[in-house]
């Protein structure tokens, strides 16, 4: 450091001594007065591959947006990378469930990539250098550079799952935010996604509301479960007695037998 140079109170803190990358407090939130989430305590650590199952109306979707500011509790706290959801917003990557495109409308698949740079650009409505190369990048991650300038709508579900991940590389953040990215696909485009967030994972933390308790038990670390309130398993926890408590004893579970796997259950 500079002699002279003033020191941002805190900022070193956050940088050096930070892990939890979300830290949620006696957090309770309702819609009209009916508390759908209630005195939640939840961590997630930096470098976690979480996921957050539930059953419908448990409360998974409200939870993501609580974490990205969408929405404010009416008790309690929710800090991410230390500060307010809204603060922390630039440094989050988020893909919602079931995004609507009109298939009609002439974009390529770099212009959609593109568009995850939104929020960085200097010049509105100018795109960089800077911000080609970010998304050129990005699309060499997520395997679909050779596909960058044909129409977005001429892509499969699972190469669409894809761009709309390296839309939000392109954004460079430090963590994402997936609302069920699984829905819809067919098995091999399941795998394909599967492999690519854990590759991700490698330097990014991940969050991600799943159905897929097969995916829950083989790719992720941690398990949060949401209904009305929030209980944290580590995958190696996770029991047929807990999918039990979470989803009912009517529930049935079916691994889906990938290529070069034996088994179900």
């Amino acid at each position: 450091m500079k002699a002279g140079k003033k020191r941002r109170p805190g900022r070193e803190r956050i940088l050096t001594v930070e892990s939890s990358v979300i830290r949620i407090e006696d957090m309770s939130f309702s819609y009209d007065g009916e508390f759908v989430l209630e005195n939640v305590e939840l961590t997630i650590e930096r470098g976690d591959f979480a996921a957050i199952v539930g059953p419908n109306g448990g409360g998974k979707t409200t939870l993501l947006k609580l974490i990205l500011g969408l929405i404010t509790p009416q008790k309690g706290s929710v800090r991410v990378f230390g500060l307010s959801p809204s603060e922390a917003s630039p440094r989050l990557g988020y893909l919602q469930q079931n995004p609507h495109f009109d298939p009609k409308f002439p974009v390529t698949v770099m212009d959609v990539v593109l568009t995850g740079r939104l929020r960085r650009q200097i010049v509105p409505g100018f795109y960089s250098r800077r911000d080609r190369e970010a998304a050129r990048a990005a699309l060499r991650e997520v395997d679909l550079y050779a596909r960058r300038d044909r129409p977005f709508s001429s892509l499969s579900g699972g190469q669409r799952q894809r761009a709309l991940i390296a839309r939000m590389l392109a954004s460079e953040p430090e963590m994402l935010l997936l609302d069920e990215p699984l829905a819809n696909l067919d098995l091999q485009a399941e795998k394909e996604l599967y492999e690519l967030l854990r590759e991700l994972n490698q330097r990014l933390t991940v969050v991600m509301v799943s159905h897929d308790l097969f995916f829950v038990s083989r790719f992720v670390n941690k398990v949060v479960c949401v209904k009305n309130r929030v209980r944290v398993h580590q995958t190696g926890e996770f029991s047929e007695e807990s999918i039990r408590e979470l989803y009912g004893e009517s529930v049935q579970m079916v691994r889906h037998r990938h290529h070069g796997e034996e088994g179900s259950f």
